[in-house]
């Protein structure tokens, strides 16, 4: 009887332990952290498409600047927290994937996705892009009379003495869309004309901004008459009603694919694959090309107000691999040159 006992309070226990464990798994098997460099008011939009068609996938998402996305990403490397990435910069996610902390994942429909947004390097996917996004020159109309300038119109006209003080970009160290820029100017001009173009440009900078979307932000409210941005918060400025212009850098506009990965991890939940083949679907990309006229897919398109009619005529030939291979490199000697005029953290 005694052993009979034994045995069955053995079993009740294993029981009840089982029960724990799988109980509390069951609780959190629906949720998912995404880690996404995408704007605020964009991921209000596409989250209640996702949540609308997946009710049961708990999203947890962490939102940031590009540069802050990828340092969290890099830190975490040996203890990722992510389970995804979405609409995070592809440079970024070479470094990541050349670290080896992407799983390979080729999501649903990414046949239709284009040549270029997408790995070139596997033939199961670790990284595919949704988008692209764009330096951009944004003016305040008032602000600029005020002051007697002209709208720039490229990276030359940027230098001009009379904007001594004027100017606000993103630093490229937390901000991709900083990042971008700097890697354009190097690119077209070579690196040593192009350290010294950005050498004469700083000379014009009043403030380096942590986000890519705060220069735009701020000629919007006229405390700046003009800042370099991305266009698509230029463009969103003036939709909302702010005195501001968009002009593209007629030598070309530096750009970055916005993209997303599976992070490798001991267990990777069915739950990220059906958000990575929901990310590149067709009423995804729709979504996508209200705000973004360079998307990933086929799909038409029509060119907002202020771009040209073919909207990929303003990007440059833009290295990714170069850009992700020298990346640290060039943080490191834009930050000892010109990190003293970036606004606090």
């Amino acid at each position: 009887m005694k052993v009979l006992f034994r045995q069955l309070k053995l079993s009740l226990t294993l029981c009840f332990t089982l029960l724990t464990v799988f109980g509390s798994h069951a609780a959190i098997a629906g949720e998912l952290v995404v880690y996404t460099a995408l704007e605020d008011d964009e991921v209000a939009v596409y989250r209640k498409d996702f949540e609308a068609k997946y009710p049961d996938i708990d999203l947890q998402l962490v939102r940031d600047s590009t540069g802050i996305i990828t340092a969290r990403l890099l830190a975490e490397k040996d203890n990722p927290v992510a389970d995804v990435v979405w609409g995070t910069a592809a440079t970024s996610l070479l470094i990541a994937d050349d670290l080896g902390m992407l799983a390979p994942y080729s999501p649903k429909g990414n046949e239709q996705v284009k040549v270029g947004m997408k790995d070139p390097n596997n033939a199961v996917l670790h990284w595919v892009g949704i988008k692209a996004w764009v330096t951009g020159i944004v003016g305040n109309t008032i602000e600029m009379q005020k002051l007697g300038l002209k709208m720039p119109q490229s990276y030359a006209n940027l230098l001009r003495p009379e904007y001594a003080g004027l100017l606000v970009m993103p630093n490229p160290a937390s901000s991709g869309t900083g990042f971008l820029t700097v890697s354009a100017v190097l690119q077209l001009m070579g690196e040593e004309a192009g350290w010294d173009y950005l050498d004469n440009l700083h000379k014009n900078i009043a403030q380096y901004t942590h986000s890519g979307s705060k220069p735009a932000k701020m000629a919007g409210k006229g405390e700046f008459p003009i800042g370099l941005s991305f266009a698509y918060r230029g463009f969103k400025q003036r939709s909302s009603g702010e005195p501001v212009e968009i002009a593209f850098p007629k030598e070309g506009s530096g750009y970055d694919v916005e993209a997303n990965a599976l992070i490798k991890k001991p267990r990777i939940k069915p739950e990220a694959k059906t958000f990575l083949d929901w990310a590149i679907s067709e009423d995804a990309m729709k979504m996508y090309a209200k705000v973004y006229p360079i998307v990933a897919t086929d799909i038409p398109v029509a060119a907002p107000q202020g771009w040209p009619a073919d909207p990929a005529s303003v990007l440059i030939d833009n290295d990714l691999m170069w850009a992700a291979k020298n990346r640290q490199r060039i943080l490191d000697e834009w930050t000892k040159r010109y990190d003293g005029k970036s606004a606090p953290r």
